[in-house]
């Protein structure tokens, strides 16, 4: 594998990565109000635990196995055939 195509499953990744994040954020999300727990002085819609390290470990697992579905199909003999 060359460096020219290291670096871009590497970009692929980085963006794959930040949309997974965005998809992932809103998961087990619950507000203040729907906990009863609201905090003087913040948003009552703000969450009220926010568990951000399962988030991100699940954001790289999940980018990981699209960016490897991405390479699969980019690999594919079926596919390749197809596009030629």
């Amino acid at each position: 594998m060359s460096l020219t195509s290291i670096l871009a499953y590497l970009a692929i990744y980085v963006i794959v990565w930040m949309v997974c994040l965005f998809a992932v954020l809103p998961w087990g999300a619950h507000s203040q109000t729907d906990a009863n727990a609201v905090t003087h002085g913040t948003e009552p819609g703000a969450p009220a635990r926010f568990t951000i390290w399962k988030k991100l470990l699940a954001t790289t697992i999940l980018a990981f196995l699209v960016v490897a579905l991405i390479g699969w199909i980019v690999s594919s003999p079926i596919l390749q055939r197809y596009w030629n």
